[in-house]
């Protein structure tokens, strides 16, 4: 009689149980990233009466008679199931999905956490606010990541700043026109003198002893008087100024409202010499005769084109023999994130049906091999002198470039005034084409300058990246995820938080991606309570408890009427 009293007492308890697991489940209904229970019974030992027999020759077996002895609670399971994704709008939640966790840290220990909702504090960590949870990941360097060592606190502080970075490539893309039209005969215009060290310009007094190394000057012009409108750059001491290549002296020349740039990289002169306003500066002797010939609105050029078609222009240089220069522009950055606009000029000069055509890149649309230097006026007032010899670029006849004739070994820039020391650029033409069509060919440098940290995304990937003032996005961190054999064998730790447990395996940490998991930014993951299930729940737990206490009741009322006997 008292087997089914202890019976009903286990069931209570069971119930019991499992009522408190519903009411926690349901109480962490809005729990950002919590993973519901469920509790399973099994029936406890039973009492044997009879074993069970064999079957023999005469008479079949038997099964066992038992009176089992009430239920227990055999498991209360976690469920990492996946839950809704909310989205927040704050960019700094993550919600993941997958069999993963995110992994924080309290000094030394290490915990795992399904709550995204992160954030920075004052000091830039990435925190779970509500406990101020380390989360760990990989910080970059200079924006690469290396996820392959041990995990560590992210750290993005607010105002964070970019150092500037010198420019060391010039990558140029895209199509250049097989296609474009070649010039015949060129008239009209005027061509300009070159300056090289080999062909140094002369000056005439009160600057006899000048030798410039580059600028432009009116072709055949020896008489011509021209007015210093402007000298800068050098080094001055007293009354002399000293050139040199990192610090050029600069002379701007006018005449009839044209002003011309000249750029001495050497020598020593007398500032009396050199007086603004000087009226008496002649052109004198050296250079060499460019061959192209340049328009102006004064005295245009007229082309003459391979179809037979002409065209007048009042502006640009233009050469006999090649096609329209293509002009492209990339902004180079010096050492202190200067930028300087750097034109670049691609001409096609050879056109061969067995080998393909050929281009010649330059800094100026005279594609002679005396044609090395280009000027920059910057904002400043100041000169940036560009020295490059042009270099030949052949395509093959599918127009892929052909990489066994070319000549980018001499593709350097060299700027002379770029933060006061000279910074030699290379130019990457490997992925250019050469299709009939148009041209679309643009460059693109790297480099930066100095910038500040304004804002921060995350991606898919669970990489951090952070935007600065200079236009430059740059990778600051990804965050690390932990995967786990048996997940649901974690040890739950309270704040959403668990701890590795005998039962759940070691964790594995890696990326999201490596992991299979998802990350979606801007959002939290949800609670993965079922309130429709919970409910069923209840009423079944409750029907169940009411049934076990039934057999109390009635057990009792058995021993009643069994003690009432002697009566």
């Amino acid at each position: 009689m008292m087997r089914s009293l202890f019976s009903g007492v286990s069931g209570l308890k069971g119930h019991q149980t499992r009522m408190d697991v519903i009411g926690n489940n349901i109480a962490n209904v809005n729990a950002t990233g919590f993973k519901s229970s469920r509790v399973t019974f099994a029936d406890t030992l039973s009492q044997t009466q009879t074993g069970a027999s064999a079957p023999g020759d005469t008479v079949g077996g038997t099964n066992p008679k038992q009176i089992g002895l009430g239920t227990g609670v055999a498991s209360i399971d976690l469920l990492f199931t996946d839950a809704s994704v909310q989205s927040t709008g704050k960019n700094t939640d993550v919600a993941l999905s997958g069999n993963g966790l995110f992994v924080v840290k309290s000094g030394s220990d290490t915990f795992y956490t399904r709550d995204g909702a992160f954030e920075f504090d004052a000091d830039g960590n990435y925190v779970l606010p509500g406990s101020g949870h380390y989360v760990q990941g990989w910080m970059a360097t200079d924006g690469t990541l290396n996820t392959t060592g041990a995990v560590e606190n992210i750290v993005v502080k607010a105002g964070k700043s970019m150092a500037a970075k010198a420019s060391s490539t010039v990558t140029y893309e895209n199509n250049l026109n097989s296609a474009a039209l070649t010039i015949t005969a060129v008239s009209g215009g005027t061509k300009q003198v070159l300056s090289s060290s080999a062909n140094k310009i002369t000056l005439a007094a009160p600057l006899a002893s000048l030798q410039v190394t580059a600028g432009t000057l009116p072709n055949n012009d020896t008489s011509s008087t021209y007015t210093i409108s402007s000298i800068s750059g050098g080094t001055t001491a007293g009354t002399t100024v000293t050139a040199s290549t990192d610090n050029p002296v600069v002379i701007k020349l006018s005449l009839d409202g044209s002003t011309y740039t000249l750029v001495a990289t050497g020598g020593t002169y007398t500032t009396t010499d050199v007086t603004v306003g000087t009226t008496t500066t002649q052109y004198a002797s050296g250079g060499k005769v460019s061959s192209a010939t340049t328009g102006s609105t004064a005295n245009p050029v007229t082309l003459t084109m391979s179809d037979g078609t002409s065209q007048t222009l009042a502006s640009g240089s233009y050469t006999v023999g090649a096609s329209i220069p293509v002009t492209t522009t990339a902004n180079v950055y010096d050492t202190l994130g200067n930028a300087h606009t750097v034109l670049v000029y691609f001409t096609k000069t050879d056109v061969s049906s067995a080998n393909g055509n050929t281009w010649t890149v330059s800094l100026t649309p005279d594609t002679s091999s005396d044609a090395t230097t280009a000027i920059i006026e910057e904002d400043d007032g100041s000169v940036t002198v560009l020295n490059m010899e042009p270099i030949s670029t052949r395509f093959t006849t599918s127009g892929k470039y052909d990489s066994a004739h070319n000549e980018s070994s001499k593709a350097i820039l060299t700027l002379s005034n770029g933060s006061q020391q000279t910074q030699n650029i290379a130019l990457d033409l490997t992925a250019l084409t050469q299709y009939s069509g148009n041209n679309t060919v643009k460059g693109s440098a790297d480099g930066n300058a100095a910038g500040t940290l304004k804002s921060v995304s995350i991606d898919t990937s669970g990489i951090i990246t952070g935007v600065y003032t200079n236009g430059v996005r740059q990778s600051e961190a990804q965050i690390a995820i932990a995967q786990f054999t048996n997940a649901s064998g974690l040890t739950k730790t309270g704040s959403s938080l668990y701890q590795e447990s005998n039962n759940s395996g070691t964790a594995n940490i890696k990326t999201a991606a490596d992991l299979g998991v998802t990350i979606t930014p801007s959002a939290l993951e949800m609670s993965n309570v079922d309130i429709a299930n919970e409910f069923s729940d209840m009423i079944i737990t409750q029907r169940g408890f009411q049934s076990n206490s039934k057999i109390i009741t009635v057990g009792d009322e058995m021993l009643e009427t069994l003690i009432n006997m002697k009566r």
